[in-house]
């Protein structure tokens, strides 16, 4: 491990002193303040718009480069669903992304779905989410990224429940839920915001169990009524 990148991140409740010890003793001397770990932001502040911003910046350099203007609709359907709306997938992993940046997103690729340009914007003869209805139906099969991203956090709640013994349950569970039963754990005050993310995917969770049948090669989908 190089010295030189890394970093170090301490609570605002870390008194000087002990902050000067531990840096000594790893020889770690830059604190991290907004740096970001695998793309993902370190710190989670009070507005945690500006700390996903970055998700919208990267969806509208993608969209707005020359070869994408000269794609047919049905090039910009692939484009969309294999690039574009890729893009926030990794941090919807890890949290709940706020509406407003959701929307952003959204309104950066329907802009550029229906050809807006800086100084020209073009009608939408649709709204974006009669575009997220799946084709068999009459839509375009374009992700509601606010339900896509509860989809994702309600897999990591399966994760958990799935693999008991794996550090991060045993991490979670004995902080959150000791008594083992993830499914009943509630909101606890000064829960970190890494567990208010489980528990909105665990509200999505619960509208629907799944399990695994026999020898695993069968998943079957409860829906709970």
């Amino acid at each position: 491990m190089s010295d030189a990148k890394s970093s170090i991140f301490f609570s605002e409740n870390t008194s000087v002193s002990d902050k000067l010890e531990v840096c000594q003793s790893l020889n770690i001397m830059t604190e991290s303040l907004n740096d970001k770990y695998l793309g993902l932001p370190a710190l989670v502040g009070a507005d945690r718009s500006d700390c996903f911003q970055h998700l919208i910046d990267r969806v509208r350099s993608k969209t707005k480069g020359w070869k994408e203007k000269l794609l047919s609709m049905g090039g910009k359907d692939i484009f969309i669903k294999s690039i574009a709306q890729a893009v926030p997938v990794y941090a919807m992993m890890v949290f709940k992304i706020p509406n407003k940046i959701c929307k952003g997103i959204s309104d950066a690729i329907s802009q550029f779905w229906w050809g807006d340009e800086d100084d020209h914007r073009r009608i939408h003869w649709k709204a974006w989410w009669e575009l997220c209805i799946p084709k068999k139906r009459g839509g375009m099969g374009f992700r509601d990224l606010e339900s896509f991203n509860l989809a994702l956090l309600a897999k990591q709640v399966w994760r958990l429940l799935a693999e008991p013994d794996s550090l991060c349950a045993r991490i979670l569970r004995a902080k959150y839920y000791p008594d083992g039963n993830l499914l009943k754990a509630k909101l606890k005050r000064g829960s970190s915001y890494t567990w208010q993310n489980i528990l909105a995917g665990l509200e999505c969770f619960k509208r629907g169990y799944i399990w695994r049948v026999g020898d695993g090669s069968q998943i079957k989908i409860w829906e709970d009524c």
